[in-house]
């Protein structure tokens, strides 16, 4: 199973005529957050899968019935948890509060309040159906992975804590830039679990048994 992750920045090689010559064999689509909805409209429209994504600090707080708040044939997952095909998905937007006003922005206690919520979902999966989750899909990195050093981009103490746990197969974020010089590689394995930093894509090849990353799709 294939799956293309976005996050943070428009890329000429996915926003283009070409898309479905490129990414055509991918079965669905993850966007990590500060995408245009526009972009990611256009991809679900043009490959015909299913795209799951979770919001950015840049992008608009989710409101019921407010159409400008979501992305059209996609489907916000932020604090949720969903199943594609086998495959358990949960996740959790936003970034670390920079700033006295701002939409999708959290402290580190309020992050661990809203990671807390869906632990107890995942909890009660792995209980009652011995299932931990596949792929957790964030915008920020966990603290201390493939953050930085200025505010705006430090890391959750809550995600690290979720991976500890339930060692999903993937942890995925954007958030970061992969290519500044005091920015660690994109993919760090902590356990069982791959933390893939994604922007601005990436393919990311699930075989079974063992799941398979496909090179370093980053751009400049």
């Amino acid at each position: 199973m294939k799956i293309l992750a976005v996050s943070d920045e428009v890329s000429e090689s996915v926003y283009s005529a070409n898309i479905r010559q490129r990414f055509g064999g991918v079965d669905f689509v993850v966007g990590c957050g500060d995408l245009p909805y526009y972009y990611l409209e256009y991809i679900v429209t043009m490959l015909h899968t299913p795209l799951y994504y979770v919001p950015g600090n840049h992008d608009p707080l989710y409101r019921q019935n407010v159409l400008s708040s979501l992305a059209a044939g996609c489907e916000n997952i932020d604090g949720r948890i969903v199943r594609y095909r086998g495959l358990l998905l949960a996740g959790l937007g936003g970034s670390i509060r920079y700033k006295p006003v701002g939409d999708n922005q959290y402290t580190q206690f309020e992050m661990n309040r809203r990671a807390l919520r869906l632990a107890i979902r995942l909890f009660w999966l792995r209980l009652v159906q011995r299932k931990r989750p596949d792929i957790l899909v964030a915008h920020s990195p966990p603290f201390g992975i493939h953050d930085d050093a200025d505010r705006a981009h430090t890391g959750f103490h809550a995600f690290v804590h979720l991976i500890r746990v339930f060692q999903p197969r993937y942890f995925l974020h954007g958030h970061t830039l992969v290519y500044k010089p005091n920015v660690a590689p994109p993919v760090t394995r902590v356990g069982e679990t791959q933390v893939i930093n994604v922007y601005p894509y990436r393919v990311i090849e699930i075989e079974t048994p063992l799941p398979v990353v496909e090179g370093n799709n980053h751009e400049r």
